[in-house]
């Protein structure tokens, strides 16, 4: 058995299922209220859904195609509270929606089904003063501060236009932001722990049982098979696509409740067009898609939506969505791509509230937060979810429980910088100056990468170094050995995985054998962690 430091004897207020951003997000708005909270993730924090969206802060624009007003007017006003918290990990980006007089809608949606009725002659077609009002609602139900509003475009003679097919010769700017999704669910375990949460990684819960109105939950640390139970008074179910299982086999109970798997697959390509930009193309299927500039050199191509019925079978980007994307995209960029072109493929699995739509893509992106007395003890479950409402998220889920906890105190999220993020929104070039200035031998590439992961915490990364040699071995691609040693200590980082792709995209970067080299020096290094104990 291995003991909590802590008085393992105490019944904590909350136990959360569930490294990804909703139970992250519970944890951290949890702690700060006061409560004594721990959480438990099977795998690395953000190793499944988390990591793999498309990595942005958006409304929905889609969205008001299914009269989903209230999901987006939530979600735009979170895109500027997220940014002033996060400006070093989330940053305003400007989309481009092309327009041509032949584009259509989705076929299922309820303004197509609308339109279908009160104009028959467009036969699906899209017309540009249905754009223009959807984008007239999107500027204005958010209440915008720091984002700028639409504008028309003429694409010809344009940098904009120059990567299009010639006959688009119209087309919309919008504003959404750019974050990056990992790395948000990491600081927001960060800030848990840093409030009083106790954060578990590769921890597995084997059972959890009510006894007297009380969940006594066993846990498994899978790199040692060591057990411990943990005894609370509220168990939040935040297990994204798992929540579902949780509730019939870790849980055991019966429900009528459940999760629509979607994945959603993306390719990663070169740079494909030299503007700061990111593209989103309506497809002759109504689904859409995004082209996103992405880590400076690449593109970021996705997403799809296809059903996914066996967490058993690991989401990956299949043939078949590699050429769709391709396909997708090659109707409206002038230079084609290939397959030779794909650098990379990520996909996920989406845990969407099953609401009975008749696709995947028609499946809401609402979330659902629910309680369940039926055991004896309350059990709190996640159902769907979205990246930028993830903090309204864990209020409703704060709201939901006030009752059991009438001494948490108040709503606080809304004005806390996350680790890192204490500086103002248009301050990343002022910011990356002074690390510049203070260690002369960072070149601007280096500091922009470790500002736009780290923040201020950059400068405490890099501590009392005077030269680059100061910082240890040099793993490619500006890692080193300091930073590796800062993710395994601050940011539950346990192999080079974790560390090129969650904590980074450095593995864009490193050939396979510098990844080798990496993981073979943390194996060594920290063989405490290898044990399951901690350093």
């Amino acid at each position: 058995m291995f003991l909590d430091p802590r008085n393992h004897h105490d019944i904590i207020d909350i136990f959360v299922i569930g490294g990804g951003i909703n139970g992250c997000g519970i944890a951290r708005d949890a702690a700060g209220r006061g409560l004594t909270v721990e959480l438990a993730e099977m795998n690395d924090l953000a190793s499944a859904t988390s990591s793999a969206s498309t990595k942005l802060f958006h409304g929905g624009l889609r969205y008001l195609e299914y009269w989903e007003l209230r999901l987006v007017r939530e979600a735009l006003l979170e895109r500027e509270t997220l940014l002033k918290a996060m400006p070093h990990i989330s940053w305003p980006m400007r989309f481009i929606l092309p327009y041509h007089k032949d584009m259509r809608f989705e076929g299922d949606t309820p303004t197509s089904k609308l339109l279908r009725i009160l104009m028959p002659w467009m036969k699906g077609k899209r017309p540009a003063w249905l754009i223009r009002f959807g984008l007239f609602l999107y500027d204005n139900l958010g209440g915008r501060q720091i984002l700028k509003g639409t504008k028309a475009l003429k694409l010809r003679g344009t940098l904009e236009g120059e990567a299009l097919q010639y006959h688009f010769e119209k087309a919309y700017e919008y504003s959404d932001c750019w974050i990056e999704d990992s790395r948000l669910v990491v600081l927001n375990a960060r800030d848990a722990e840093a409030r009083g949460a106790r954060i578990n990684v590769r921890t597995k819960v084997i059972s959890a049982d009510q006894v007297d109105g009380i969940w006594h939950v066993k846990l498994e640390n899978i790199l040692n098979n060591n057990h411990r139970m943990v005894r609370a008074k509220l168990l939040v179910n935040a297990g994204g696509p798992w929540v579902e299982d949780i509730i019939r086999k870790t849980v055991r109970i019966n429900t009528t409740e459940g999760v629509r798997l979607v994945r959603g697959s993306h390719i990663i390509t070169r740079k494909l067009y030299d503007h700061d930009k990111c593209y989103l193309f309506q497809g002759g299927d109504g689904r859409i898609a995004f082209t996103i500039p992405y880590e400076t050199d690449f593109t970021l191509i996705g997403t799809t939506d296809v059903d996914h019925n066996d967490l058993n079978i690991k989401p990956i980007c299949t043939p078949e969505e590699q050429s769709y994307l391709i396909e997708f995209v090659s109707k409206y960029l002038k230079v084609q791509i290939t397959n030779e072109d794909i650098i990379s493929t990520y996909s996920g699995v989406r845990p969407l509230y099953n609401d009975g739509a008749s696709t995947a893509a028609a499946a809401t992106r609402d979330y659902i937060v629910k309680m369940d007395t039926s055991t004896g003890a309350p059990l709190l479950n996640i159902f769907g979810g979205k990246i930028t409402t993830y903090r309204k998220l864990a209020e409703t889920a704060l709201e939901k429980i006030a009752t059991l906890f009438p001494e948490a105190s108040k709503p606080w999220t809304a004005g806390a910088a996350l680790p890192g993020g204490d500086f103002p929104v248009d301050g990343v070039a002022e910011i990356t100056q002074k690390l510049i200035s203070d260690y002369s031998f960072l070149t601007l590439i280096w500091a922009t990468r470790l500002i736009k992961a780290y923040g201020t915490d950059a400068f405490k990364l890099l501590g009392d170094a005077k030269i680059k040699e100061d910082l240890g071995q040099n793993f490619g691609a500006t890692l080193t050995a300091q930073e590796v040693i800062w993710l395994v200590q601050k940011e539950y980082a346990y192999n080079a995985e974790d560390i090129v792709w969650r904590r980074s995209k450095l593995g864009l970067r490193l050939t396979r054998q510098e990844i080798k080299i990496l993981d073979k020096w943390m194996k060594c290094k920290f063989a405490a962690v290898a044990s399951g104990t901690i350093i």
